[in-house]
């Protein structure tokens, strides 16, 4: 497996969110729920529309997920730009069962880990992104952009169910960043 890196760049996570919409609101659904919640693209490709919808269609204000590789429940909130996303995707599959695949396959079933690679390093390619990007590229995009954004590194170690901080810290590509943030800013 190639070691890929987080989008740290606001302006290109932000441009590869429009490219995926004016592409494809399955992917962007994909994109913008993978960044935001931090799954693993295994447990978000094994999602089913009714993980992400209530009895009566709405999409739900917290999910649950058991994730494959711990199999630890994992609950969380949905943010409005998530529920944004999969509401418009869902708009264009009006007669999805609860059982099919949220993420389905134009060739029926779930997406597959391999396209939904080539659709991310398509869509950062496009917007002109360099560094190596993978499925784990929004995963650790999540976990980034919230150390980057004050959150706790205990809590965040605890979202990505890590052991350790400096392996969060490596994770997420924060420890280079900081280490230097601190050459480039003390000038004693």
């Amino acid at each position: 497996m190639e070691f890929v890196e987080p989008i740290r760049d606001r302006k290109q996570l932000e441009a590869m969110k429009k490219y995926l919409r004016g592409t494809s609101l399955r992917d962007h659904a994909l994109f913008v729920l993978g960044i935001n919640s931090g799954l693993r693209v295994s447990d978000l490709l094994n999602l089913q529309v009714r993980d992400v919808t209530d009895s009566k269609g709405r999409i739900r204000e917290r999910m649950v997920v058991t994730e494959q590789k711990t199999g630890k429940r994992k609950s969380f909130a949905v943010g409005s730009s998530v529920t944004k996303a999969i509401a418009e995707y869902l708009a264009t599959r009006p007669d999805a069962a609860d059982d099919e695949p949220l993420f389905e396959s134009r060739k029926g079933g779930a997406l597959k880990r391999a396209r939904a690679w080539e659709i991310l390093n398509s869509a950062a390619r496009a917007v002109g992104i360099k560094d190596r990007i993978g499925t784990h590229t929004m995963r650790k995009t999540f976990g980034y952009h919230a150390y980057r954004d004050g959150k706790d590194l205990a809590l965040i170690m605890q979202l990505l169910n890590h052991s350790s901080p400096s392996h969060t810290l490596r994770y997420i590509g924060a420890s280079q960043d900081e280490m230097d943030r601190v050459y480039l800013t003390l000038n004693l």
